[in-house]
């Protein structure tokens, strides 16, 4: 029974980084205008959420919302800079 619940605890897990990538990803992409698909927006979200993790960490931040609203505030955050970054680096890619 604990195999289980730790295997779905794990599917949990990814769902849930998916959903925050997803959500991070899009409204960047809108902000920044990606034009990429749905998978690329929860790349670019879960990748930022990395991004943005190590930002906040480094320089001593707090998010300023708790729970999965400040996880998504932070991978938008990070998705942002993510993407400028990659717009500066190559122009106005099509991802």
């Amino acid at each position: 029974m604990t195999g289980t619940l730790d295997a779905l605890h794990r599917s949990m897990d990814l769902v849930t980084w998916l959903i925050v990538g997803l959500i991070a990803g899009v409204l960047a992409s809108l902000l920044v205008g990606s034009g990429g698909s749905i998978i690329v927006d929860i790349v670019i979200g879960v990748v930022g959420a990395f991004i943005g993790g190590w930002l906040f960490s480094a320089a001593g931040w707090h998010t300023p919302f708790a729970g999965l609203a400040g996880t998504i505030f932070v991978a938008f955050i990070g998705s942002l800079i993510l993407l400028v970054a990659l717009h500066l680096i190559r122009g106005r890619p099509t991802l």
